[in-house]
């Protein structure tokens, strides 16, 4: 499918590794400008080099002066901002039972604050242009809560509320925001979180994946690339439509509507 994205300017941040390297990757390829942030530096800007028309910026975006740094940098470089995405890593594993208010407090920062600062750069010249694209990268655990990551599924929640709430608001002036929730997606994340399964049970880390891979209905994890697609049909014209969404890219896992 034709995406229509050729010169749009795209922002990923989180973009040296995983699922927002596949993202700005996925985008790069069907022409767009991408802005690629990660603390990395050096590993996010050979990135970039890879992709053509790409930057790559060391950025920590739980700098409050941050989102408006890769403001300027996407404008200076290629012109209006119309896709961002957002995206960061995951807080430590843990239960319900222990979460403390100090990691309550970093993970709603990481997950909620941090990407509401860069919406809010953003937002702005999108409605001003009457067009622009945010796209979350959530987790599964935002629509079902994944033992034992509490303090995720706490702060993605806290996301898709703020998301959720904006797509009404910005809907008329050509704005869509959206969500996509990945299941278990072959990412380093992902691999991390199957060696602490396989320490918890007793085993290896192969067989805590063979164990979790039993649990999707297309007996795989999915590729960075599959999920990649998803974000890109989201970003483009053909998805005007499409708005205050959580899409899963999950295999099947989340077994309710």
């Amino acid at each position: 499918m034709e995406t229509q994205l050729h010169g749009r300017t795209a922002i990923v941040p989180g973009s040296s590794a995983g699922l927002g390297l596949a993202v700005a990757r996925a985008l790069a390829s069907e022409g767009a400008n991408v802005v690629m942030a990660a603390r990395r530096g050096e590993l996010v800007r050979a990135e970039a080099e890879r992709l053509g028309s790409a930057i790559g910026i060391e950025a920590d975006l739980g700098d409050p002066e941050t989102p408006l740094e890769l403001l300027r940098q996407a404008e200076e470089h290629f012109g209006p901002v119309d896709i961002v995405v957002l995206n960061s890593g995951g807080p430590p594993p843990g239960s319900a039972l222990e979460v403390t208010e100090e990691r309550l407090s970093a993970a709603v920062h990481q997950l909620l604050m941090q990407h509401q600062r860069l919406v809010a750069a953003v937002l702005p010249g999108m409605r001003e242009r009457g067009w622009g694209r945010v796209t979350a990268i959530g987790s599964s655990g935002v629509q079902q809560p994944i033992e034992p990551l509490a303090l995720s599924n706490i702060g993605r929640a806290g996301l898709a509320a703020y998301l959720k709430s904006l797509a009404a608001e910005v809907a008329r002036d050509g704005v869509t925001v959206n969500m996509v929730l990945p299941g278990r997606i072959d990412t380093d994340r992902v691999a991390a979180l199957d060696r602490a399964a396989g320490e918890r049970a007793g085993v290896s880390a192969e067989e805590a994946r063979k164990r979790s891979e039993a649990t999707i209905p297309a007996g795989r994890y999915g590729t960075p690339e599959e999920f990649a697609a998803v974000v890109a049909f989201l970003a483009s014209p053909a998805a005007s439509y499409v708005t205050g969404e959580q899409i899963r890219c999950d295999g099947g896992l989340v077994r309710g509507y």
